[in-house]
């Protein structure tokens, strides 16, 4: 066999060309030996991660006699043509430029016969074999170009045996099949409605016209020609042009013999003539960055979360539970595999009570230190981890455990590497014409044209393949703000306004409705999630509901409230004695609180870059970090909407978060003096989510005012906040924080009527999560005295920097 190319480039000492496990035995083979291609003298073998190249100027082969049988000669014929290729198709195949090399290439009937032209660089001879094994040599015209004309009536069936120095390779000819894309997928490509698009796009092992091979497709409408390079022709794509599909800008190449595992990009000619070597855009696996060729993919798991899907249906996002634990994967456990955090992750948040695990960008991102929000391989797993279905193994075990997967997708923007989708064929594609709206000012990077329907369809069948090819159960939708705003970040003249004058980008909002329409019609159960950090009108609203603004809804389940979060983490970033003159950062998000349906985000952007963990963020000494991070929690997690609290947060970590390390898990180790505090603060972290999902005033009425009553929101001097939640059967639950360092003894409620009893069910001050243990440990009974503007009251023991739910007894 011949010797394997190294995955991250080509060997100069390896040149012949790849036998496959599909091709058939040579007839005759010469003795085994390391395969060596004749080169043009003086020509380097091409590197697939250069981006420009010229085109290579090729010495004639030579050729060599056939062994066995060999077909009748065409007898000289008046009629008969040349089989060799015109000097026009023979250059523009040789400089890369030639939109139909099916035309030129392969079998073709002329006067006299059929002519059989064969484009194989580095090959000594290339033979025909035909039915009943007849053969006929066909002539070497130079530059990896050969043919013959065989007296035949029609085109028959054939194979190649082509000759390399030290091998003879039996190959099927990728010429002489008919398209592998049909009418109807080249229609709805055109028009940017294919909802599966990465099922047309991209490489695919397939069996065509009996013949198990891998279709190649890739869109690039500004090309002047392209080519598949890749391990099986050693990073040289001359020989393997691709034929251009009518208008859509869609290139094809079926290549027989070709399977799963082939690294490949695309060697593209741009409109200036010049060569760039390409990853593929729909690409469904890659190299291990920082290698940066797509890689041929098929997936045969077999998923076991039926009943997960069959069920998580049942009820809305908004009316349902929902506490997530966000995590990095790269980090969370260092140096584990997709199949290694499948052994941990889901028994550790399953353990903690969380319902879902949202999971910071796992497509593929060349840097790092980026956390995945640089993205290259929109349509891949990193590869870091494991294969695709390394990774669909981990959310198959995720959903058996009980835990659904959210997955932070970045439709935003995407990094400027030369090998990526930045100016993919040679002129803008994905990103927008216009240089000002193209450059984004914060990030270096591309912002999507999202005016451009195959630049739309790429994104939305980008939504819907994450959740019905990894069963993925909701897309968190990054840096939507950005997309809404043509001024976003940028500076006056630095922005055009859009056709009414305003900031408003109405591209990016009708792709945004397209996309949340398009997944929630395919895929029922998921649930889309903003990060939007404006006043934006309608991001949970349905697209087809209009309203003050003239846009219709974005379509979104649900939206993270940056306002609460900013709010409250400032309220609890000042000393106790200085929050009463900030006690309304507490209580504003409940008057804006039904305006979207919101999620409560502590996440990885509030614990990295100097701001602190959560605990740190605490004043006072350790003990009354603690107590502060514990009483913020059961605040939190009482307060309307859904929570979300990043990796870490969860046992009071004291350092930021890095991406070099990950979560300090030696804190929580026996043998660490202070792991007990740590651990008191995991314990309260699981008991809230256990109370969380067992109380349906808790999640029930999220979205809806009637589910929340103020008790006490206007005790500043006394740092005191309390509140009913209510469930669709108004059972009540009521939630009282004190984020004062004092025990405030006998402090007085107003309560309903008509609970008899009220039962003290989580206390963050209790001993157990490492507090001073002051607690209501008997049911407390109301008294007949209004208070509050409520018939009754109870007199309850506020323990210090804590926060107290009672039910009724």
């Amino acid at each position: 066999m011949t010797p394997r190319p190294s995955s991250s480039g080509p060997d100069p000492k390896q040149t012949g060309a790849k036998k496959t496990a599909a091709q058939k035995p040579a007839a005759k083979k010469a003795p085994a030996k390391k395969a060596v291609g004749k080169k043009a003298a003086g020509k380097k073998t091409p590197d697939r991660n250069a981006p420009d190249k010229k085109a290579p100027a090729r010495k004639p082969a030579v050729g060599k006699p056939a062994a066995g049988k060999t077909a009748r000669r065409a007898a000289p014929a008046e009629a008969a043509v040349s089989p060799r290729p015109d000097t026009g198709d023979r250059e523009r195949l040789l400089a890369g430029t030639h939109h139909d090399p099916h035309s030129v290439l392969g079998a073709h009937p002329v006067p006299g016969g059929v002519a059989l032209r064969v484009l194989r660089p580095y090959a000594l001879a290339v033979t025909v074999v035909l039915s009943g094994e007849a053969r006929t040599e066909l002539h070497d015209d130079g530059d990896g170009f050969f043919s013959g004309l065989l007296p035949l009536d029609g085109v028959p069936a054939y194979r190649l045996l082509v000759t390399y120095e030290g091998t003879v390779q039996d190959v099927e000819d990728p010429y002489r099949f008919l398209p592998t894309l049909g009418d109807l997928d080249l229609h709805l490509i055109g028009e940017g409605r294919h909802e599966q698009l990465w099922q047309a796009l991209g490489a695919h092992p397939v069996t065509h016209e009996g013949v198990a091979g891998t279709r190649f497709t890739v869109w690039a409408p500004n090309a002047r020609g392209v080519r598949v390079a890749g391990g099986f022709n050693f990073w040289d794509g001359t020989g393997h042009p691709m034929r251009s599909l009518g208008g859509t800008g869609v290139w094809e190449l079926f290549l027989p013999g070709i399977g799963a595992g082939e690294p490949y990009k695309f060697e593209i000619t741009r409109p200036d003539g010049s060569r760039t070597f390409r990853a593929d855009p729909m690409a469904r696996r890659t190299e291990v960055p920082p290698a940066t060729s797509s890689v041929v993919h098929a997936s045969d798991y077999t998923w076991g979360d039926e009943e997960w899907l069959a069920r998580r249906a049942n009820a809305p996002a908004h009316e349902a539970p929902l506490s997530v634990y966000e995590v990095h994967l790269l980090s969370w456990r260092p140096g584990l595999t997709y199949r290694q955090l499948a052994d941990q992750l889901p028994a550790y948040a399953a353990d903690l009570g969380f319902t879902h695990v949202e999971l910071m960008p796992v497509a593929e991102h060349p840097f790092g230190g980026s956390w995945g929000y640089q993205v290259t391989g929109f349509y891949a797993p990193t590869a870091r981890l494991g294969d695709p279905d390394d990774f669909r193994y981990l959310v198959d075990r995720l959903h058996q455990a009980g835990i659904g997967v959210l997955m932070d997708w970045v439709p935003a923007h995407f990094p400027r590497d030369d090998w990526a989708l930045a100016e993919f064929d040679g002129r803008p594609l994905y990103e927008h014409s216009d240089p000002l709206r193209a450059a984004h000012p914060d990030w270096g990077t591309l912002e999507f044209d999202f005016g451009r329907r195959e630049v739309r369809n790429f994104l939305v069948a980008n939504a819907v393949y994450w959740c019905e090819e990894f069963h993925i159960d909701g897309l968190r939708v990054d840096a939507v703000a950005s997309m809404l705003y043509l001024d976003y970040s940028r500076e006056p003249g630095q922005w055009t306004p859009n056709e009414h004058g305003g900031r408003e980008n109405p591209d990016a909002v009708a792709f945004l409705q397209e996309m949340n329409a398009t997944v929630y019609r395919r895929v029922p159960g998921v649930v889309t999630v903003a990060e939007e950090s404006t006043a934006w009108d309608g991001v949970t609203r349905a697209t087809h509901h209009e309203g003050p603004g003239g846009f219709g809804g974005l379509g979104f389940g649900l939206k993270w409230n940056m306002g609460w979060m900013h709010d409250s983490l400032e309220y609890m970033s000042h000393e106790p004695v200085h929050r009463k003159y900030h006690h309304g950062e507490m209580t504003f998000s409940m008057v804006y609180a039904y305006s979207e349906n919101y999620v409560l985000p502590i996440s990885h952007d509030e614990v990295v870059h100097g701001k602190k963990s959560l605990v740190s963020k605490m004043p006072g000494d350790w003990w009354q970090q603690r107590a502060g991070e514990r009483a913020y929690l059961g605040f939190m997690w009482a307060h309307p909407g859904k929570q979300l609290l990043f990796m870490g947060q969860e046992f009071a970590q004291g350092a930021e978060w890095s991406e070099a390390h990950g979560p300090d898990w030696w804190l929580l180790d026996p043998q660490y003096g202070a792991a007990a505090d740590h651990r008191g603060v995991l314990d309260l972290v699981r008991d809230l989510n256990t109370v969380y999902r067992a109380t349906p005033a808790l999640w029930q009425r999220d979205t809806h005012p009637a589910g929340f009553a103020w008790v006490a929101g206007d005790a500043a001097e006394d740092n005191v906040l309390a509140f009913l939640r209510m469930d669709t059967d108004g059972t009540p639950l009521l939630a009282v924080s004190n984020f004062a360092p004092v025990v405030r003894h006998d402090y007085r409620l107003g309560v309903p009527d008509d609970v008899p009893a009220w039962h003290e069910v989580l206390n963050t001050d209790a001993a157990r999560y490492g507090g001073g243990d002051v607690v209501n440990p008997d049911p407390v009974k109301p008294e007949p005295q209004g208070w509050h503007g409520r018939p009754a009251s109870v007199r309850l023991t506020l323990p210090p920097l804590a926060t107290v739910w009672l039910r009724p007894a």
